[in-house]
């Protein structure tokens, strides 16, 4: 097949086969009334197909050029400077906290005992990195029907040990950036904004409409499927800031001082001939460590899927909220027996699921029972309550490790009576509709 052929001949020719066998075989099944809805799913075309096969014909599988072309594309499409690629959203989260305890950061260094304000009714990997560095995450509420931390509640639970706020956009519904930005900076705190939820969200500070994600001090994503945008895994950490963005990339990358990407060595110059901490002078600088860092990067593959999918995910949030409007248009005359969502106010928000709280009279474990008979998968609003889970079980029992402000009776009242459906770029209008033909169903 290949013979008289160059390698770039050769590889255009499987790249052609690619299109035809993803044309043939992948996403041919138009949906049929009665068929299952999933919450989620990925949404591909043979772009994303050959995008990988390219890559790995390649073979050279770690972060390379699809990495910086994903990096740049992505950086540029947000607005930011900076754009780190890693390998989940969880680990995403992870990079973008321990930046946060770097001692380049001097006095402002998040260290172990400080505290970190966020909420419970969220996913656990917006908190699990506070815990595990040994910092407090401290516990506010959450609003209804927002679902996003209470800012009310932010002077409560300020002290003097306070260091940083660190929470999620729930499903893509943006927290209150203008007050929570407003006490960042009067107390002087850093802000991370898990953006894993809520990519392509917007939100209007002092006037100017900015991509959720880029208004703190860092922004996190998920490429994971379920999620606005995949790479299957993978996930990504950005920031404007210079001094930031190097302490990511230092802890994404075994936590190492050189900055040389991989394969490239001695960009800077000066490899063999510094002095780093009590090592021997000239030590080489690809082997000296600042911080206790990860090997966290995505591999090339991935970062080549990534680039197919960004040039699509304008149209993906178009769709979400297309769905998410129709949806809750054909739900709006049940308002007595659910709280439907709204969103945050100066927000226009790329919906990642449509939560539904149940009023009184009306039980949401029988509800949701009665909906995924139907074939319609639901998701609860994640943890619910973080607290109430048995990894808090020895924190629960010592009354050590963190600390809640007031009383979380709305987080307390999601864990009992919300859950989501889906609203993705791959649904059609006929989904919808035999959305609301199910929960109509079971209301009425």
């Amino acid at each position: 097949m290949f013979e008289n052929k160059t390698e770039q001949e050769a590889r255009n020719l499987i790249l052609e086969q690619v299109v035809e066998y993803c044309d043939t075989y992948h996403n041919t099944k138009d949906y049929q009334k009665g068929d299952s809805i999933p919450y989620a799913s990925r949404v591909y075309d043979h772009e994303e197909m050959v995008n990988l096969v390219d890559s790995a014909l390649e073979f050279w599988l770690t972060a390379g050029r699809y990495t910086d072309q994903f990096e740049q594309g992505f950086a540029k499409y947000l607005g930011v400077r900076y754009c780190s690629l890693v390998n989940s959203g969880s680990s995403a989260n992870l990079v973008a906290f321990m930046a946060l305890t770097s001692p380049l950061l001097k006095e402002r260094a998040i260290r172990p005992g400080d505290e970190v304000i966020t909420v419970a009714a969220g996913f656990p990997t917006t908190v699990a990195p506070i815990i595990q560095y040994g910092a407090i995450p401290v516990f506010v509420d959450v609003t209804i029907p927002q679902y996003n931390l209470d800012v009310h509640q932010l002077e409560a639970a300020l002290s003097d040990k306070t260091k940083a706020v660190m929470a999620a956009h729930t499903l893509g519904n943006p927290f209150d950036l203008q007050a929570v930005k407003n006490f960042c900076e009067k107390h002087n705190l850093w802000l991370i904004e898990d953006n894993c939820d809520a990519l392509g969200s917007k939100y209007t500070l002092n006037g100017e409409e900015c991509f959720t994600g880029t208004i703190g001090d860092i922004g996190t994503s998920s490429f994971y499927p379920p999620h606005h945008m995949t790479m299957g895994e993978g996930g990504a950490v950005y920031t404007d800031n210079p001094l930031l963005n190097k302490i990511i990339k230092s802890f994404r990358d075994w936590g190492r001082d050189c900055s040389c990407p991989s394969g490239k060595d001695n960009l800077c110059g000066h490899r063999f001939d510094k002095q780093y901490g009590d090592l021997p002078l000239g030590y080489d600088h690809k082997y000296v460590y600042s911080h206790f860092g990860y090997n966290l990067k995505a591999t090339d593959m991935q970062a080549a899927i990534g680039v197919a999918q960004l040039k699509k995910f304008p149209s993906f949030i178009e769709k979400r909220r297309h769905n998410f409007d129709r949806l809750k248009a054909g739900l709006q005359e049940l308002d007595n027996k659910i709280i439907l969502p709204e969103a945050a106010p100066n927000s226009k928000p790329s919906w990642f699921g449509f939560l539904i709280t149940c009023k009184e009279g009306i039980e949401r474990n029988h509800m949701v029972q009665d909906i995924e008979n139907q074939g319609i998968q639901t998701r609860m609003l994640f943890a619910g309550n973080l607290i109430k889970h048995p990894c808090f079980n020895e924190m629960r029992r010592t009354g050590e490790g963190y600390r809640i402000v007031g009383e979380l009776n709305n987080t307390d009242r999601i864990m009992k009576d919300t859950f989501w459906v889906g609203v993705y770029p791959g649904m059609n209008d006929a989904m919808i509709d035999q959305m609301v033909e199910a929960i109509r169903g079971v209301l009425e």
